[in-house]
């Protein structure tokens, strides 16, 4: 059976952080590959001031682009509407039987997982990961696969605001590609002009 790992977010922008977390959990589980998995309408976040769906979509194709167990995964965005997990997880699993799946998320979110949406079944679709750093206490009442890792107290918003204060770069926070795509296209009130093709 093929071992999937599925990251979900917003990915507004994708950064450096999701990526060592996708990386980690490749590794400490052996999976076959790692999906990213852009949300259409997060039930929990407003996107009203977010870059589009096809530019979060793109941003991450070039995050991922030189990383070969990395791929996209199209499905919420396809389907569109308000993206609640155990929708998607059924729909996935019923299209690849014979994936097993493990949705990875960070150790700030494993204490709500009795709020998600029909969570008792969706515990029965999926393995859920969670990504702590290390020596934290990360806890659940419910059954998680918990894996260490390196972490850096990075968020898409920190980066939001950053490029909206500086045209100082990136390249710490962002892979280089995100940030030129991200300039070019004048996101998060950058300007367009900053960058020369």
């Amino acid at each position: 059976m093929k071992k999937v790992g599925l990251f979900g977010g917003t990915f507004n922008p994708p950064h450096i952080g999701h990526l060592m977390m996708a990386n980690e959990v490749y590794a400490a589980l052996g999976l076959s590959e790692v999906r990213f998995m852009p949300n259409a309408k997060p039930p929990h976040k407003d996107l009203s001031r977010s870059a589009t769906n096809a530019q979060r979509l793109r941003m991450v194709e070039l995050a991922i682009e030189d990383i070969p167990y990395f791929h996209v995964e199209t499905y919420e965005l396809d389907r569109g509407g308000v993206s609640y997990t155990f929708d998607t997880m059924k729909a996935l699993c019923e299209r690849e039987p014979q994936t097993q799946f493990y949705f990875i998320i960070g150790g700030d979110m494993i204490d709500s997982l009795h709020t998600w949406h029909r969570i008792d079944e969706l515990m029965e679709l999926v393995t859920f990961v969670g990504v702590k750093r290390p020596g934290s206490e990360a806890k659940s009442t419910y059954d998680v696969c918990m894996v260490e890792a390196p972490q850096i107290d990075l968020s898409s918003t920190y980066i939001r605001n950053r490029l909206q204060q500086t045209e100082a770069p990136l390249q710490f926070l962002l892979p280089a590609a995100v940030e030129q795509y991200i300039r070019k296209e004048g996101l998060y009130g950058t300007s367009n002009d900053v960058c020369s093709d």
